[in-house]
C-alpha cells in the first residue's frame, strides 16, 4: 500500500490545473451601491457546452479524515463550483487525466472565505465537508443529456490528515493571496 495522499491548503496556484479559487482578492474591482459594496468581479470560468446554468444547494453529511477515496467522477459538458454557505471547511480531492484514467490525484482543504470551481472534464471527489454538515451553493449545467462520468479504483485512494490543520484555521476574515 503506497503512503496516504496528504491534504494541503487550498491556494489558486496549486489549484489551477484543475479549476478557479473563489475568494475576496486584497481589493475590490470596483465599488458599488452607492460605495458601500465592494465588487470582485468575474472570479471564476463558468463553462458548458450547451444547456444552461442553474443554482443549486446541496447538504452534505459530514465526513472526516483521515478517509478512503473510491471513486472521483468528472462533468464532460460543464464546469461546476461549489459556494459553503455554512463556511464548513472541505477536502478537494483532484486528478489528472490520462486517456481517460485519473492519475497523480492532489488533495486541499479550504479555508475560511474559500469556494471552487471545477473546469469542465475535471476528475474530482465527491464533495466531503470535514467534521460538520455543509450546506454547498452548485452553480453547474442543467440541460438534455449525460454530463457524469465516475471511475473506480482498484486500489483506492487513503488520504491522510497532515495539514489540514493548518487549512482550516481562522484567517480573521482578510481577503486571501490570489
Amino acid at each position: 500500500m503506497s503512503a496516504p495522499l496528504i491534504p494541503t491548503p487550498l491556494t489558486a496556484a496549486d489549484f489551477a490545473p484543475f479549476g478557479d479559487v473563489i475568494e475576496l482578492r486584497a481589493a475590490p474591482d470596483k465599488l458599488i451601491n452607492q460605495g458601500m459594496c465592494g465588487r470582485h468581479h468575474d472570479l471564476a470560468r463558468l463553462d458548458f457546452s450547451d444547456g444552461r446554468a442553474g443554482i443549486s444547494l446541496f447538504d452534505a453529511k459530514a465526513r472526516s479524515l483521515p478517509c478512503t477515496i473510491e471513486m472521483v467522477e468528472r462533468h464532460p459538458a460543464g464546469s461546476q463550483a461549489f459556494i459553503p454557505i455554512s463556511g464548513t471547511p472541505f477536502l478537494v480531492l483532484v486528478a489528472e487525466d490520462a486517456g481517460g484514467i485519473p492519475v497523480n490525484p492532489r488533495a486541499f482543504v479550504t479555508g475560511p472565505g474559500q469556494s471552487i470551481n471545477l473546469h469542465r472534464n475535471i476528475w474530482h471527489g465527491v464533495l466531503w465537508p470535514i467534521g460538520a454538515p455543509g450546506q454547498y451553493a452548485v452553480i453547474d449545467r442543467i440541460g438534455a443529456g449525460g454530463n457524469l462520468e465516475e471511475h473506480w479504483f482498484a486500489d483506492p485512494i487513503e488520504v491522510g490528515v497532515a495539514g489540514v490543520a493548518g487549512a482550516a484555521r481562522d484567517h480573521s476574515g482578510r481577503p486571501g493571496e490570489t
